[in-house]
């Protein structure tokens, strides 16, 4: 069983910076896809960026395609979100989610295609 932990999340001004962290319970060499998601409040949960670390294969959502960047450290089990130039319309629950496979095409997108969830950490953008 991998569990998933966020944290990072807070209030920031538009324009401004936050990096999410997601530790994981296992060695993220035994979890293979990585994706983070997010939900607004009367939303459906919505992908952010996904990555397939076998292959290095990352995708990102056209609405955050050049604000974010999905990393890793593998000694500290870490998966980071770094979240740059915030708009009001990325204040979400963030969510990090695991999959021991790969995941190909649109499944990295598909919240189903991961068996292992965080429990969220909120994130405002607002003046």
């Amino acid at each position: 069983q991998v569990q998933l932990v966020e944290s990072g999340g807070g209030l920031v001004q538009p324009g401004g910076s936050l990096r999410l962290s997601c530790a994981a319970s296992e060695s993220i060499f035994r979890i293979n896809a990585i994706g983070w998601f997010r939900q607004a409040p009367g939303k459906e949960r919505e992908f952010v960026t996904g990555c397939n670390w076998s292959d290095g294969s990352t995708t990102y959502a056209d609405s955050v395609k050049g604000r974010f960047t999905i990393s890793r450290d593998n000694a500290k089990k870490t998966v980071y979100l770094q979240m740059n130039s915030l708009k009001p319309e990325d204040t979400a629950v963030y969510y990090c989610a695991a999959a021991p496979g790969i995941l190909r095409l649109g499944l990295i997108a598909t919240p189903s295609s991961y068996p292992y969830w965080g429990q969220g950490t909120q994130v405002t953008v607002s003046s």
